[in-house]
């Protein structure tokens, strides 16, 4: 289920991208939030697998929207200010990825479905925002017109090679989303086999984890950007990455891995930097299908990564093999952000004429 709705996502990027440059952002904003709120109603009124199942199809689908509301940031936001923008909307998810689980839990604890009716009503509400206040950011004249064969993750991903450093920048954004899925896919077995956390220890340390980037993205991203600039904030957030994912491998108890989440949290400079640099090198009538592709690429990550670092944490536990390394995974992950380090170091170089 996991994985059909990251390859849902892989699939409808380019398209909802690409259809964004031809009829605009806020009808694409429309689509995802409804067919987000029919996703939740379908989990809630679900008896059945495939009920289940077609639901998270639909989400997986109309979810790939992100794409969408990068370019519409794109279209609203000069070139100069879009990193502190491309920040605010990461310090959304960071709010989000903290009280949603608090929420979450505290209904299903009065029904186990009450969690996906309150999703399905807040998603519909945004929906008829979009509907009766949210106004269209692409400006006539703007409008691309639409391909099919680069409305796929193929073609979507063969035109940004037509942009060598765009290419390049995206390949490190790839690279960057891959390194963060050890933490949905190892982080909770890790942190009860090393440190015997319980689920209360775990679910604090992720709400701190939210905050955390939530300050950075929200608050730092906003001054140390223009005071250092893109390129170098890329470079020092991938470089932060590095250490902090050192650490979280390191770190012998409890203690000393929240000592070190202040510095992985500054990873968060690398995210919006590397958006806004890639906006720069397009069109704007092609916003869309940049964030449609390189959206694309983050699902194929989406889906190679828990089973890359699943199994390298098995491995590293294995007995049979010493089980000396729990942090196995996460040391692979510094490797994975440093090689994202180097393309974006050799990407964002400026060209000669």
């Amino acid at each position: 289920f996991v994985t059909v709705f990251a390859l849902m996502q892989f699939l409808a990027s380019p398209l909802l991208g690409a259809l964004s440059d031809r009829f605009g952002r806020r009808p694409v904003i429309l689509l995802s939030n409804l067919g987000l709120g029919l996703d939740y109603i379908f989990m809630a009124v679900a008896q059945t697998l495939p009920l289940l199942f077609l639901g998270r199809v639909i989400g997986g689908f109309t979810s790939a929207s992100i794409a969408t509301a990068n370019a519409y940031i794109a279209d609203v936001t000069p070139p100069e200010k879009r990193a502190a923008s491309f920040g605010m909307l990461g310090a959304a998810f960071g709010l989000g990825f903290v009280i949603g689980p608090a929420v979450g839990g505290l209904l299903g604890s009065i029904d186990a479905r009450l969690p996906f009716w309150v999703a399905a009503g807040l998603s519909l509400s945004n929906f008829c925002y979009g509907l009766f206040v949210l106004p269209e950011s692409l400006v006539e004249g703007r409008h691309h017109r639409f391909e099919w064969k680069r409305a796929n993750p193929i073609g979507a991903l063969l035109w940004l090679k037509d942009f060598p450093q765009v290419f390049g920048l995206a390949g490190a954004s790839f690279l960057s989303v891959l390194a963060h899925t050890v933490f949905p896919a190892t982080f909770v077995l890790y942190a009860a086999h090393r440190y015997g956390w319980s689920e209360r220890d775990i679910g604090f340390t992720l709400a701190f984890v939210g905050v955390l980037s939530a300050l950075v993205q929200g608050g730092l991203v906003r001054r140390v950007i223009p005071w250092i600039g893109e390129r170098r904030a890329l470079l020092a957030g991938f470089g932060f990455a590095v250490l902090g994912f050192i650490g979280y491998g390191w770190a012998p108890t409890g203690p000393w891995l929240w000592v070190v989440m202040p510095l992985l949290s500054l990873w968060g400079l690398a995210g919006p930097s590397l958006q806004s640099l890639m906006t720069r090198q397009i069109d704007p009538t092609e916003q869309g299908r940049l964030q449609g592709a390189v959206a694309s690429m983050g699902a194929i990550a989406g889906v190679l990564g828990p089973y890359l670092f699943t199994h390298v944490y098995a491995a590293g536990i294995d007995p049979a093999r010493g089980g000396q390394l729990p942090g196995a995974p996460y040391y692979l992950a510094a490797l994975v952000v440093a090689l994202a380090l180097a393309l974006g170091y050799l990407a964002s170089r400026e060209r000669k004429a």
